[in-house]
């Protein structure tokens, strides 16, 4: 059996509101560890959202900015959501796979909520609910 890798990317984040609308927005995925490991530090902005695939938790030393941060179990249904000032430590939450990151607000503007889930297309590929990113399976 092989082994899986995830990869960096970039894609869709859907969000469904309440009222039967949706907000697409455009995410960047950190699949690899060293796009994991830097995250959105060094950065003033960010346009859309990051995906930290696979994470349980995050910290803020170094960040420029506040930021949300909503901690996602593998069904991509929101479990906690947080604002972060810089310069913190996240608390880890164990059903927790995945991290996504935006500007201090935005996940509120959005409809990001406890309980709410999220759908994601990577570029290439078909709306997810389950696998936030592309999966390659080795034979080695």
């Amino acid at each position: 059996m092989g082994r899986r890798r995830r990869r960096d990317g970039v894609g869709t984040l859907i969000v469904e509101q309440g009222h039967g609308g949706t907000v697409r927005v455009p995410l960047q995925i950190a699949g690899s560890y060293r796009a994991r490991t830097k995250g959105l530090l060094g950065r003033d902005s960010i346009e859309g959202a990051m995906l930290l695939t696979p994470a349980n938790s995050v910290h803020t030393f170094g960040m420029r900015m506040p930021i949300d941060v909503a901690y996602l179990d593998r069904r991509l249904k929101i479990i906690a959501v947080r604002t972060m000032r810089p310069g913190r430590l996240g608390r880890p939450r164990m059903r927790a796979r995945h991290v996504l990151e935006a500007e201090a607000g935005a996940m509120a503007r959005w409809g990001v909520r406890v309980g709410s889930e999220v759908q994601l297309t990577v570029a290439g590929s078909a709306p997810s609910r389950s696998s936030p990113v592309a999966d390659d399976v080795d034979g080695q």
